[in-house]
């Protein structure tokens, strides 16, 4: 009886050693800066609040190809018991891919945060329904950076700013759609603005005919282009603010931003989000349906998206907008920071004019349309 209550001694002993710890395995697509923020940030963070848990950190390369190294590991573990990956952040087109194909768990109903996400992005993934399996890490977003100085009253819809463009030549510069996302997402912003229904095209279904009706506004496009500046590239629009080349362009926000507070950009540069609206993108936290450690999981991804976390780490550290709604973050960040990422474009207005790109067949159509009536 004794030798089997030491047994019982050692093997309670031993299941409360780090020998016995729980991994949680994360795997990121996309840069190394979010690769090295689930390690270096949230990793620690979550082992702290759940001691015996090992956090560890996976890249798989930035852009949709590390999301499709996800979702081929992910799919070629369909039939076994379990996968590698507890956690996966990843692109929107993988995302809806892997949801058809159930490789993800439904997992949002059990995460307080989720409630908090107004983004339709979390319902909608380029066309693909993923109501349940997603909620967005962050919110990259497209916005028109103009000089304070020279405009004092920037253009509030894209019909203002047609109309500025005309009566103030080659003030206003973006790349086109082949330098960088920035130009892409503002003809879009535009067929949206001009083109009919922008939520059919975010939403779907796919009608070939619908580009037919787009051409009055490629047109009017082709005419706007002519008294606008094509820069070389994401960076180049920036540049060209910068040295004051143009007065207005769409940027990346959080690229606006890092270049303000690098001095690569003077502090009378300010943003604004246009009506009806500008793309942007998220990138998303999701459960693999073959994880053994799914409560883990949840939690970890509950922490992520937390206000105090989404305030200090992805507004802060990287100056995205939080996958959250932002409202959820007034009184978590300091003024400073608040004033700095919601002045000039409010919660509100990222509410109601933060689109989504479309879905993939009417993209590749505007890509397509503007190659044939707008460039040539």
């Amino acid at each position: 009886m004794r030798i089997l209550s030491i047994a019982c001694s050692l093997a309670a002993l031993i299941a409360a050693s780090p020998l016995a710890a729980q991994t949680l395995n994360v795997a990121t697509a996309g840069d190394q800066n979010m690769v090295d923020y689930v390690k270096d940030y949230l990793g620690p963070m979550f082992e702290k609040s759940h001691p015996g848990v090992k956090v560890v950190s996976v890249g798989t390369g930035p852009g949709d190809a590390g999301s499709q190294k996800i979702y081929e590991k992910l799919d070629a573990q369909k039939a076994g018991n379990a996968t590698d990956f507890d956690v996966v952040v990843i692109h929107q087109k993988a995302a809806g891919t892997m949801v058809k194909e159930g490789l993800l768990a439904k997992y949002t109903d059990k995460v307080e945060t989720a409630k908090m996400v107004s983004s339709e992005a979390a319902k909608n993934s380029l066309g693909s329904d993923v109501s349940g399996f997603v909620i967005p890490m962050f919110q990259s977003q497209t916005a028109l950076a103009y000089n304070a100085d020279l405009l004092k009253t920037p253009p509030n819809t894209f019909a203002e700013l047609k109309d500025w463009v005309a009566k103030n030549p080659k003030q206003f510069g973006y790349n086109g759609i082949k330098g960088g996302m920035s130009g892409v997402a503002f003809v879009t912003g535009w067929v949206y603005a001009f083109g009919g229904d922008a939520d059919k095209l975010i939403k779907g279904p796919y009608d070939p005919a619908v580009k037919a009706g787009w051409d009055k506004a490629l047109g009017e496009l082709k005419d706007f282009n002519k008294n606008v500046v094509i820069t070389p590239g994401n960076a180049g629009t920036l540049d060209m603010l910068n040295r004051g080349e143009i007065a207005m362009g769409p940027v990346w926000v959080d690229m606006f931003y890092s270049w303000q507070a690098d001095g690569k950009l003077p502090p009378n540069m300010k943003l604004k989000l246009a009506a009806p609206g500008m793309p942007g993108q998220p990138m998303y936290y999701a459960v693999p349906d073959k994880t053994a450690n799914r409560k883990l999981a949840e939690e970890f991804i509950a922490l992520a998206t937390s206000p105090q976390v989404q305030a200090d780490g992805i507004v802060k550290k990287f100056n995205w907008y939080p996958g959250i709604d932002a409202k959820n973050l007034e009184g978590k960040l300091d003024q400073a920071a608040w004033n700095k990422l919601f002045t000039d474009i409010t919660p509100a207005d990222l509410s109601a004019k933060a689109k989504s790109f479309p879905i993939a067949p009417y993209f590749n159509d505007i890509l397509e349309s503007y190659e044939k009536k707008v460039a040539n």
